[in-house]
Order: C-alpha cells, then structure tokens, then sequence
C-alpha cells in the first residue's frame, strides 16, 4: 500500500502544472549582434506595447475569452 501512496505522490507532482518558465522575455538590443541590432529594438518596441495592453487588460479585469480582442483594439489604438 506504501508503495501505491508513493507512485501517486511521484505522478502527481511530476504531472503537476509547471511555473511559467518558458515566458517570452523581453529583447535586449545591447546583446545582439550589432546587424541584428536594429531588428530587436523594433521587436522590443513591439513588446511593450503588448506588454502595457496586457496591463491595461488587467487593470480592466477583461475576461479571458475577449482577451485577445481586447489587446489588439489597444494595439490598433496606438
């Protein structure tokens, strides 16, 4: 019966949810090459504006399911 208990406890805790360790991070334009420099201020740019909509989404407190279309309304309006 240990046994059992200890296999439950092993499969519950590895098929357990994970914190959110694969979150895109932001893009830092001091460390890319320098010709692809230009590229990754453009995308970091991109990355607050989503990241200041997904704040104002919060702030809001917008249901899930209208979300997305919450965020690109904000995205289109700036």
């Amino acid at each position: 019966m240990r046994l059992i208990w200890q296999i439950a406890t092993v499969v519950m805790l590895v098929t357990a949810p994970q914190r959110a360790s694969f979150a895109e991070r932001l893009v830092d334009p001091a460390k890319v090459a320098p010709e692809y420099r230009l590229a990754a201020e453009k995308r970091r740019t991109e990355q607050l504006k989503v990241l200041e909509c997904s704040h104002k989404a919060d702030a809001a407190k917008i249901l899930p399911r209208d979300r997305t279309a919450h965020i690109q309304r904000c995205l289109d309006d700036l």
